[in-house]
C-alpha cells in the first residue's frame, strides 16, 4: 500500500505547475484542468502521469542537487510504490480512482534545464514516472491510499 503526496497539473505546454490538495480524475479530461488529459482519438495512453517520490529523491541524491517534485511536470506524486516495469498495471486509489499504466514517462531534455544531468538520472528504474490511462474516473485527495494490482 502507498500513498499520494501530490497533485500538479498545468493548463498550456511548458505552462506553470500548479500544486493542489485534491483534484477530479476523469475518463474523459484525465486531472481536471491538465491540458495533457483530454481523449483524443488514438492518443490516450498519457492522460495521467505518476512518479515515486523515492525514485526522484534517489534522482536528486545522484545528481547532489535540490529540486521540487513538480519540476519533473508529473500529476502524481506517491510513496510506497514501485512504478517501474508496470506496464499494464492498475493502480487504484481509494476513491475509486482507477489508473492502467501505459508506459514509462521517459524525461525529456527540458530536465536539463531544471538540473543538468537530471534526465539522465531519471532513466535508471523508470525513476521519471509512468504514463496511465483513466480506466474509473474519481476524486484525489493528498493523503490518499493507494495500491498496485499487476
Amino acid at each position: 500500500m502507498g500513498r499520494l503526496i501530490g497533485i500538479a497539473r498545468h493548463d498550456r505546454p511548458r505552462g506553470p505547475m500548479q500544486t493542489l490538495d485534491h483534484a477530479n480524475v476523469t475518463i474523459e479530461q484525465g486531472v481536471d484542468g491538465d491540458f495533457r488529459g483530454s481523449l483524443k482519438p488514438g492518443r490516450n495512453r498519457r492522460q495521467v502521469t505518476l512518479m515515486a517520490a523515492e525514485g526522484w529523491q534517489d534522482a536528486l541524491r545522484e545528481l547532489d542537487v535540490q529540486v521540487s517534485w513538480e519540476q519533473r511536470r508529473v500529476n502524481l506524486l506517491v510513496e510506497g510504490l514501485v512504478l517501474d516495469e508496470s506496464v499494464g498495471a492498475r493502480i487504484c486509489f481509494d476513491s475509486g480512482l482507477v489508473l492502467e499504466v501505459t508506459g514509462e514517462c521517459d524525461p525529456c531534455s527540458r530536465m536539463e534545464e531544471v538540473a543538468p544531468g537530471l534526465k539522465a538520472v531519471l532513466l535508471p528504474h523508470w525513476r521519471g514516472g509512468v504514463t496511465s490511462k483513466v480506466i474509473e474516473s474519481g476524486p484525489v485527495r493528498v493523503g490518499d491510499n493507494v495500491r498496485i494490482d499487476r
